[in-house]
């Protein structure tokens, strides 16, 4: 099993960031990729539920500083076919009650049909990202071209496990002035 570290986000989103993203395309690009993802988001959570490459993953809020930084950690990453037992903890996530199941084992359409798409507290949202990772002042810094359904935006994402780093990062980067808005936050403000 992966130990995994709660790690200090911050993150915004605008159509451009103009001199901003000059000067973090100055350093050197560390990592690039792209993906198409699934949001699904729940109108009675803020959990982070996405899915990318065959696997769904949670991702929870355990608390925001006094600079309004979030501390995210991992709470489930699951290879579909997923089991009963998995879909109890999404739902959880989801702040709502699984229904009852007749199998034990759900591919992603399978949970999708059934979990999903049945539900009226739930959306599917698609995303699509390009993601552009930096490491700057010891914190990764990803800036990314997004799609969510249609809606195209930016954003620029600064995390590392020490609070006092992020925040000096941001001002660092002349980020300050912007609001720390989650994926999760975004989409929900534009649907």
């Amino acid at each position: 099993m992966i130990r995994v570290v709660p790690r200090w986000e911050w993150r915004t989103f605008r159509k451009e960031f103009g001199e901003i993203e000059k000067n973090i395309k100055e350093n050197e690009i560390i990592s690039q990729k792209e993906s198409s993802e699934i949001y699904i988001v729940s109108k009675k959570s803020d959990e982070n539920i996405k899915i990318r490459d065959g696997k769904i993953n949670i991702k929870s809020l355990l608390k925001t500083d006094e600079n309004n930084l979030e501390k995210w950690t991992v709470l489930l990453k699951a290879q579909f076919p997923i089991t009963i037992t998995e879909s109890e903890l999404i739902y959880q996530a989801f702040n709502l009650t699984l229904k009852s199941a007749a199998k034990e084992k759900f591919s992603l359409n399978e949970f999708l049909d059934s979990f999903v798409r049945t539900e009226k507290n739930l959306q599917i949202v698609d995303v699509s990202k390009k993601r552009f990772g930096y490491s700057i002042n010891e914190c990764a810094v990803e800036l990314s071209e997004v799609k969510i359904n249609d809606i195209q935006t930016k954003t620029i994402a600064v995390e590392h496990i020490n609070s006092k780093i992020v925040t000096n990062t941001v001002k660092m980067l002349n980020l300050s002035g912007f609001e720390n808005v989650s994926y999760i936050r975004e989409i929900k403000s534009l649907f």
